[in-house]
Parts: structure tokens; sequence; C-alpha cells
């Protein structure tokens, strides 16, 4: 049986669902004060209309913990730092939407270079 093409997603964006225990040395991305923010995500693409053209996953640590909570949109490699409902609001609307990536929002040059290259 032949199975459909189905469309590639527009946009992923990988939002860290880190937890770490109370006490722990380092901060995660999802504690008392941000544990909605991935349902928040979730809800205004659905809202918009994009939910499945644009696909919010969950993921674990993206390596950028103090910076947290973080999101990564691809394509195109944007971290996304300190989320906050509002901050989520503004990314869906204006790059997610409108294409251009929220400048002020993204993580710092010094903490986000280019990639590594594979080449040998």
């Amino acid at each position: 049986m032949q199975m459909p093409s189905m469309p590639q997603p527009t946009f992923y964006i990988f939002k860290c669902e880190q937890s770490a225990p109370p006490g722990m040395p380092k901060p995660s991305c999802v504690n008392q004060q941000t544990q909605e923010l991935f349902n928040h995500l979730a809800q205004t693409l659905m809202q918009k209309g994009v939910f499945g053209p644009v696909q919010a996953i969950r993921t674990s640590c993206l390596g950028r913990c103090q910076m947290g909570p973080v999101m990564l949109v691809e394509p195109g490699h944007y971290m996304y730092s300190h989320l906050s409902k509002e901050k989520i609001d503004k990314i869906v609307e204006q790059h997610i939407l409108g294409g251009e990536p929220v400048i002020e929002y993204l993580i710092p040059e010094q903490f986000w270079g280019e990639p590594v290259s594979l080449g040998k």
C-alpha cells in the first residue's frame, strides 16, 4: 500500500522541557513559573490556525540552561531565550507568521555562534 505524500512543516519549534530537581546547581527551563509555556505555545499556534504546518515539539536540554527557558526555531537555527508568554506571542506573530525573527529575544551571539563544521 502506498502512502500519500504529506507536505513538510514550514517551521519546527523545539521547546526545552528540561526540569531539574530542586537544589540542583544549574537552572532548568521548566519550573513552577514556566511550566505552562509549552501549552501556551501550542494553544497560540492553534488559535492562529497554523498548528500542523508549524510543529511544536517538546525536547530535553538544548544546552543553554543559564539562558532558559529557551526554544529553537528551525529552519534557521534561531534560539530564543528567557521566554515568557508575551515573548512567545510576539515570536509567533513576528517570526512565524511575519517571517522576521525577533532579534531582541535571540540568544546573545557569544552564547550561540555559527554551527560547528563537520567537514574533514
